[in-house]
């Protein structure tokens, strides 16, 4: 074991957090188990989260700002795009995102449905922030003069389907994409045109 007067740092911990989850899944992982990955004691772990909740909260919180929010603030300042289609974009990505890691990193994505539907505080923050660059998308869209924060709202609830992790089964359809394009034309149609 490494000494414990060794500095171990929080991002540490949260990427071996991650690693564990990988190989053990939501359900096994253990705070023990971090600590043997970083060969470390357990106690060790706690002196910086009180519990394995909080450091599953810790890692989620990571997981989402580095794999779904930077990313969808890249479509947020790309200039290449504007109005409808740039509102588009951004739902795309999200469902993108979203989808890829539904995929891709079951176990991280498992972490983080699990974590986002017992903590509501980092599912409000991070709604919040999606919802206020909609806003702000929506708000330069020319043919758009209403109250825009109401109508991302609506658009993000309106699109939930496509992004909340508790359809994520309904996914990997081979309709869902053109069910997506259905559900667009008429938001876009409808009031962003």
């Amino acid at each position: 074991m490494k000494n414990s007067s060794e500095a171990l740092t929080k991002e540490q911990i949260l990427a071996a957090t991650e690693d564990t989850l990988r190989r053990f899944g939501v359900a096994k992982t253990s705070i023990t188990d971090v600590a043997k990955a970083l060969d470390v004691s357990h106690g060790t772990i706690y002196r910086h989260f009180k519990n394995k909740k909080e450091i599953f909260e810790a890692a989620t919180e990571k997981w989402l700002n580095e794999k779904i929010m930077q990313p969808l603030a890249d479509v947020y300042h790309d200039t290449s795009c504007t109005g409808a289609s740039h509102v588009k974009a951004y739902i795309e990505k999200l469902f993108e995102l979203k989808r890829y890691y539904a995929r891709k990193d079951e176990e991280l994505f498992e972490m983080y449905a699990k974590v986002t539907n017992e903590c509501t505080e980092l599912v409000d923050k991070s709604i919040d922030q999606i919802i206020g660059q909609l806003s702000e998308l929506i708000a330069v869209c020319p043919a758009y003069s209403n109250d825009s924060e109401e109508l991302a709202r609506s658009i993000f609830y309106a699109t939930e389907r496509f992004h909340h992790p508790a359809h994520a089964n309904e996914w990997k359809r081979e309709t869902i994409e053109q069910e997506f394009n259905i559900v667009w034309n008429l938001i876009e149609k409808g009031f962003l045109k």
